[in-house]
């Protein structure tokens, strides 16, 4: 098969052009990447980003090819797209830990929403992927596998908290991945790994099944290569689930169509881009001169391809985004009432995770959240963060609105992705890495994070696209003219 069909860097509208003229089978193609990851995960780098593998894979890789010789036809927008899924999302008859070595026994009876509805579309879920405990880090620090190492450097973190999905969508493990992201936890290991990362308005895409750590902040989504394939996912995760109640807001969102509609032929030719500038790494530290060098260089591409670029400034940012942020005032609660609803799984909750020692120890978020206070309304500020917020949420909208933007831009982290000894030897925390993706996380924006280039050391360095809640179709049409103007989406070499 692979003199006939090439892997790396494939895409789903190939992968499906070649299941319809007969120079590819689904178990072709999942045999393939399971060789990949035996050959680049379990051996070789060894990546290890992927913690489980589906039982079954094969015989339901061999079901959809009956399917297709029988009927003629796919059985749907993903019919035979192999996935992997965050651990952080339940996989029906596989084991979901959430990334803590407390769970790593937990099998749920039932697949989350997310991948209902990725099984329905005809998707192939190939396994699932490393996370830090409870997706609470930026790194890939885990009770349950570890680290997992960076592509493109295997000295270096892909990002957390979706660090194996990350890892394994660049180095070709997979057609595609689904991460979750609360602050940023898809956007910045795609930064890192030189992939697409998209953060929906939390709500439309279903929860129900996904492990919490700020109820209104977190979504699930896609982990991509390209934007095309990240709107494919989108067109089959979107929608409203009666069993998460937050997904009501797809009534206000309205989508029609296809995410994909249009992006072929997107263009940045009388587009207005906001550049945030102070969201941009300090020019005296090197790594950081890398970061802004990279941003440079994709801001004169994107003018060059027609875009008008404006500099935009937010009053008080980093004041607001530290006031309004909500880890250690509701994560809490929200993550005791998961596990609450989850017996199963071992977790009873977060005190019980610290005083029982058994998560990993450079988890300094985890270890906050746990000593927090049970309940939000014990924060006397909680009231004041909420006020704060919305006001917040008031005065990006209305700089959108008034100087007429059609998105604004910034690097997703000040600095390119981190050593592991850099984490391990605490240089780097949870608390203190400098990343931007709290910005539209704690806004409750939508944002796309597409490959801007690499650093002049080889390091990935990604571009946040982001825009008000709802604006998803325009936010894909910007990010892809964006990426054909950067073009910088390359595999990594081993």
């Amino acid at each position: 098969m692979g003199q006939v069909f090439e892997i790396p860097e494939t895409t789903i509208a190939a992968v499906q052009r070649a299941y319809r003229n007969g120079a590819l089978t689904v178990r072709d193609l999942v045999q393939a990447y399971l060789d990949r990851i035996q050959d680049l995960d379990r051996s070789g780098p060894e990546l290890n980003s992927v913690i489980a593998l589906s039982p079954g894979v094969l015989e339901e890789a061999e079901r959809l090819d009956r399917h297709f010789a029988e009927q003629g036809e796919l059985v749907g927008p993903l019919h035979g797209v192999p996935v992997l899924v965050k651990d952080q999302i339940e996989v029906g008859g596989m084991p979901t830990s959430y990334g803590s070595e407390i769970a790593s026994g937990h099998v749920p009876d039932e697949d989350s929403t997310v991948v209902s509805q990725l099984r329905k579309a005809g998707a192939v879920i190939l396994g699932t992927t490393t996370m830090p405990d409870f997706a609470t880090s930026w790194f890939s620090t885990s009770s349950r596998s570890g680290l997992t190492k960076n592509p493109y450097d295997l000295s270096r973190d892909p990002g957390g908290s979706s660090s194996g999905t990350a890892a394994a969508v660049a180095a070709n493990l997979a057609l595609v991945g689904i991460g979750g992201d609360t602050g940023g936890s898809i956007r910045l290991p795609a930064s890192f790994c030189n992939l697409v990362g998209v953060r929906v308005t939390p709500g439309l895409i279903s929860r129900e099944g996904m492990s919490s750590l700020v109820t209104p902040q977190d979504t699930p989504g896609p982990m991509t290569r390209t934007v095309e394939d990240a709107a494919r996912l989108l067109d089959v995760l979107v929608g409203f689930d009666p069993s998460d109640p937050y997904t009501a807001v797809n009534r206000i969102a309205r989508h029609e169509g296809s995410f994909v509609d249009g992006l072929a032929e997107a263009t940045l030719a009388g587009r207005r881009i906001g550049v945030l500038r102070e969201a941009f790494g300090d020019p005296a530290d090197p790594d950081g001169a890398r970061v802004n060098a990279v941003l440079e260089d994709a801001l004169s591409k994107i003018r060059e391809s027609g875009a008008e670029t404006v500099d935009v400034h937010i009053d008080e940012l980093m004041h607001l985004v530290g006031f309004t942020s909500l880890y250690n005032t509701r994560s809490h609660e929200d993550m005791d009432a998961f596990f609450a609803s989850r017996p199963g799984s071992g977790v009873k909750g977060m005190s019980e995770v610290i005083s029982s020692g058994r998560f990993h120890p450079k988890l300094d978020l985890l270890v906050g959240i746990a000593q927090s206070p049970a309940s939000p309304r014990d924060d006397r500020d909680y009231a004041e963060r909420i006020l704060v917020q919305q006001d917040f949420q008031r005065s990006v909208m209305s700089m959108l609105a008034d100087l007429n933007l059609d998105a604004v831009v910034f690097p997703d982290a000040k600095l390119p992705a981190p050593t592991h000894e850099d984490v391990m030897s605490d240089k780097w925390t949870c608390l203190t890495y400098p990343t931007n993706t709290v910005i539209a996380s704690q806004l409750h924006f939508p944002a796309v994070t597409v490959p801007a280039g690499f650093t002049d050391n080889g390091l990935p360095v990604g571009i946040e696209i982001m825009s008000a809640p709802y604006d998803e179709k325009r936010l894909l049409l910007v990010a892809s003219a964006i990426e054909r103007a950067t073009s910088a989406r390359r595999k990594p070499q081993f």
